[in-house]
C-alpha cells in the first residue's frame, strides 16, 4: 500500500459494523522530572531486566544505566490519586500516559512537583469498527506447492544470498525476534505458521483484545520472517523465536501510538530480544498540529526515534521500514526510520529497481537513509485465508531483511549490534557511493558472513 499514514504497506481491515463511543475521553503524555523515588537500583538489574537481556548487554560490554530504571511507582500512584488512569509507561523516556474524561484533572496534575511536561496525545473517536467474530471461517489454507523450496518467496531471499546462509545451517535458531505491528489477523489459524516458535503476545493498545482479530498487516509482515512451509512459503528466519507485539491503533492516527510503540520496544528489551522488526512509521496525524516537519528527522525528536536510538545503544538490532511516501508531498522517511544506529529499509522490485513509493533520505543531521534496500514490490506474503498472496510496501522489505539479519547474527555471535548494522551496510552493492534513495544498496548477506569470518577475533 502507498498510504502515508500509520501502518506502512497495509489496507485497513474492512468492517461494516460500528460501535459508538460512550464517553469522550482523552490521553495525555506526562513527562516526569526524575526517578529519585524509585525503589529499584542499578546494582540489582535482575529486578527489571531478564537474565537474557542482561546477558545480551554483557556480551557487548554495555552497562545498565538510569534509563533502565522503571518509572517511579509513587509518581504513577500520585497521578492516579488525582483521578487519572495510567495506561502506559516508558522508562527510557520517563513518561506516563494517563486517560481522563474530565480535563480539569490535568490542570491538577500540572501542579505536581515531579511533572515536567504535559501533552495531549489522544482523543477518543466517535466510533470504532467492530472486529470480525467469524474470522476463522475465512481460512482455507489452500495452497499449491512449487518446485522451489522457498515457494514464491525464493526471489526476495535469493537477491541477498540468504539461501546460502540458510544452507550453511543459519536459519535463526536461538535468536529472538520481536515484531511490533498492528495486529496478526488469523495468524493462529494459518498453516504456514504451524510450528513457529512463539514466545508470546502482548497488546499495548488494548490488553484485553484478541491480537489475532486485529489488523492483518502484522500477519503479512510476520510471514516474511516466520513462514515455514517448504515449497509453499518459507520466510527469512524460519527457526527463530518470536514475540508478537501490537502497538498500532488502527482506529485513529494519534501520537499515543508512539507511546504504545515505545512501551513495546522496552518490553522487547527487557525480555532479551535480539532483533526487532517494525513496519510502522508516522509523520501525519488526525490532528494536523502534531504532524512532523523535515527538521524533526534528527533521530531523537520523535518519541519513537529517540526510543529506537536507545534500543540500539542497549544492544538490540532494530530493523525499520523506510515508509511509502516517495510519490507524495512528504517523500521522506518516516519516524522511527530516522533513528541512529538502526537499519532503515527501502523497497526495490524483483528486478532490483527502486520502487517509486519508497521514502528517501537523508536525515536532518546528514546521515544516510535509507540504510539498505530489499524486495518490497510483489513480495510473497501469507493471505488472510492462508493462501499465498503478494503485497507492496517497505513494510515487507523490512522483515525480509530483518530475518536475514537475525540469521547473520546467529552465524556471527561475536559481533555487537552496532557491528551487525555496519556489516550489513558494508555488504551493500552501493557502499562506496551511498545515496538518499538506495542508501548503501542491496546487501549480500552471504558476503557479510564471509567478511565477518575473516575478521573474527
Amino acid at each position: 500500500m502507498n498510504s502515508q499514514r500509520g501502518i506502512i504497506g497495509c489496507l485497513l481491515l474492512a468492517c461494516t459494523l460500528q460501535i459508538s463511543a460512550q464517553v469522550k475521553t482523552y490521553k495525555y503524555r506526562i513527562g516526569l522530572r526524575d526517578k529519585v523515588e524509585t525503589t529499584y537500583t542499578l546494582s540489582n538489574p535482575s529486578a527489571y531486566l531478564s537474565e537474557r537481556a542482561l546477558e545480551r548487554r554483557m556480551k557487548q560490554g554495555l552497562s545498565v544505566d538510569s534509563t533502565d530504571l522503571p518509572v517511579c511507582r509513587s509518581y504513577v500512584d500520585a497521578l492516579a490519586g488525582k483521578g487519572a488512569r495510567p495506561i502506559s509507561e516508558s522508562k527510557w523516556n520517563n513518561t506516563v500516559v494517563v486517560q481522563v474524561s474530565d480535563t480539569s484533572i490535568i490542570d491538577r496534575i500540572a501542579l505536581l512537583p515531579f511533572v515536567r511536561t504535559i501533552r495531549k496525545v489522544w482523543t477518543s473517536p466517535d466510533s470504532i469498527p467492530a472486529r470480525n467474530a467469524d474470522r476463522k471461517k475465512e481460512v482455507t489454507n489452500k495452497v499449491k506447492k512449487g518446485d522451489n523450496y522457498y515457494g514464491d518467496a525464493w526471489r526476495q531471499i535469493a537477491v541477498h544470498q540468504g539461501d546460502s546462509l540458510h544452507a550453511a545451517g543459519f536459519r535463526g535458531k536461538g535468536m529472538q525476534i520481536a515484531v511490533i505491528d498492528a495486529g496478526f489477523y488469523n495468524a493462529d489459524e494459518i498453516s504456514v505458521f504451524k510450528g513457529m516458535d512463539l514466545l508470546g503476545t502482548r497488546d499495548f493498545v488494548n490488553p484485553r483484545s484478541d491480537i489475532y482479530a486485529e489488523n492483518y498487516h502484522g500477519m503479512k509482515v510476520l510471514s516474511c520472517l516466520a513462514a515455514n512451509r517448504p515449497h509453499v512459503l518459507v520466510g527469512t528466519a524460519p527457526e527463530a523465536a518470536y514475540w508478537l507485539l501490537r502497538s498500532e491503533d488502527d482506529d485513529t492516527e494519534q501520537l499515543v501510538e508512539e507511546d504504545y510503540w515505545a512501551e513495546a520496544l522496552e518490553f522487547a528489551d527487557s525480555a532479551g530480544v535480539d532483533v526487532v522488526n517494525t513496519s510502522l512509521g508516522y509523520y501525519e496525524f488526525d490532528d494536523k498540529a502534531m504532524n512532523y516537519r523535515y527538521r524533526d528527522l534528527d533521530g531523537r525528536y520523535s518519541l519513537m526515534s529517540h526510543s529506537a536510538s536507545l534500543a540500539a545503544d542497549k544492544g538490540m538490532v532494530v530493523v525499520c521500514s523506510a515508509g511509502n511516501s516517495g510519490r507524495g508531498v512528504w517523500k521522506k522517511i518516516t519516524p522511527p526510520g530516522d533513528a541512529k544506529n538502526i537499519l532503515t529499509v527501502g523497497a526495490v522490485n524483483r528486478e532490483l529497481v527502486n520502487a517509486d513509493f519508497s521514502s528517501v533520505g537523508n536525515t536532518t543531521d546528514g546521515r544516510i537513509k535509507p540504510d539498505v534496500m530489499a524486495v518490497g514490490v510483489s513480495s510473497a506474503v501469507a493471505g488472510t485465508d492462508g493462501t499465498v498472496s503478494y503485497a507492496n510496501g517497505t513494510s515487507f522489505a523490512s522483515p525480509i531483511l530483518c530475518g536475514l539479519v537475525a540469521c547473520f547474527w546467529q552465524a556471527c555471535p561475536w559481533l555487537t549490534a552496532r557491528q551487525v548494522v555496519e556489516a550489513v551496510q558494508n555488504a551493500g552493492d552501493r557502499k562506496e557511493y551511498p545515496d538518499n534513495i538506495f542508501g548503501y544498496g542491496i546487501p549480500d548477506i552471504w558476503k557479510a558472513y564471509q567478511t565477518a569470518l575473516k575478521k573474527k577475533p
